[in-house]
């Protein structure tokens, strides 16, 4: 049978899902998970991670702790790797190609390869190495334990519990289950609906100037899509800068019409242009007198989202916040 070896004792959340990615894979898919750190246990394993101080491809070993590792992902990711980074690196590109039912060579997977890494490995890759998320020497303002690399170390058995290698391997079972799953989630997501999503904010870019002549505003053909990323990605390839301000988009469920401000960069609440200030926190009738456009339902009060009962008066207030402060 072939094996997976990696370190037994407390574990972690990079080994747990780099053990998950490798039965992904072809070559590994009917393994058996060996844990030891016991170097006659571990050096006829077919593949060692974790564990061992050496990372060479060549021979299957995929371990991060031995002075002078500095490997990350390359194309543009600067993130030193753990050992799920570095099955991910290695055998990532196959997993997702099957999940996909696509060639390796095809650019819909490298697009995935390379998202998936970006919004869920790079994270697991950064808490296991302690590197900070910001970089700032000044203490977290909040405490998170609900990260998926601190809910797999609380499946470590408790100090006053059942500190048996069996009890540890059972654990260590559901630890590979929960990031498997997690990770599973995560392909689901960007290969089925973020990746699609690429190319309607690419028609709405392409069609800017149709919206409005000053190019600022862009309109997408269904609400609920992730555009926020797609749209600095495409900007940045495109050279276009921060020209976009303004996206519109219909809400099917409300059937009105929203006018939302374009973030600084995605995730920050910073808006490349709010919409105007008088209109902040303002609804209905009070704020289609203070904009002059009629048929306005609300604008948030930090000016990040506005509404209208129709796509004319949502492309009025875009227009409109282009030129008031």
């Amino acid at each position: 049978m072939v094996q997976i070896g990696t370190h037994n004792g407390s574990f972690h959340c990079d080994e747990a899902l780099g053990c998950y990615l490798l039965q992904k894979t072809d070559r590994f898919k009917d393994s058996e998970v060996v844990r030891s750190r016991d170097q006659e246990v571990l050096k006829d394993l077919d593949i060692v991670i974790d564990v061992g101080g050496v990372y060479d491809p060549k021979l299957e070993r995929y371990d991060h702790h031995q002075r002078g590792f500095t490997e990350v992902f390359g194309h543009g990711f600067v993130t030193k790797l753990s050992s799920a980074g570095l099955v991910y690196k290695h055998y990532g590109k196959e997993i997702v190609a099957a999940a996909m039912g696509q060639p390796l060579d095809s650019p819909a997977v490298e697009t995935t390869w390379l998202a998936v890494y970006k919004y869920f490995m790079e994270a697991v890759d950064g808490i296991d190495n302690g590197i900070n998320q910001y970089e700032t020497d000044k203490p977290a303002r909040y405490v998170s334990n609900t990260n998926l690399s601190s809910r797999v170390g609380s499946l470590n058995p408790p100090w006053n519990g059942d500190q048996s290698e069996e009890a540890s391997n059972a654990q260590f079972q559901k630890a590979m289950q929960l990031t498997g799953h997690e990770f599973a989630e995560a392909l689901e997501y960007y290969s089925n609906s973020w990746l699609p999503a690429r190319a309607l904010v690419q028609e709405a870019l392409e069609g800017r100037h149709k919206v409005d002549p000053s190019g600022q505003i862009i309109k997408l053909p269904v609400a609920g899509c992730p555009w926020k990323e797609h749209l600095a990605q495409l900007e940045e390839e495109q050279n276009l800068g921060d020209v976009i301000k303004f996206c519109l988009y219909e809400d099917t469920r409300a059937h009105t019409w929203r006018v939302q401000t374009v973030p600084v960069e995605p995730g920050s609440f910073q808006s490349r242009k709010p919409l105007p200030k008088a209109w902040m926190g303002l609804r209905d009738k009070e704020l289609d007198a203070e904009s002059g456009i009629s048929g306005c339902v609300f604008v948030h009060a930090s000016g990040f989202i506005g509404g209208n009962k129709t796509y004319e008066g949502t492309l009025e207030m875009a227009k409109q916040g282009l030129a008031l402060p």
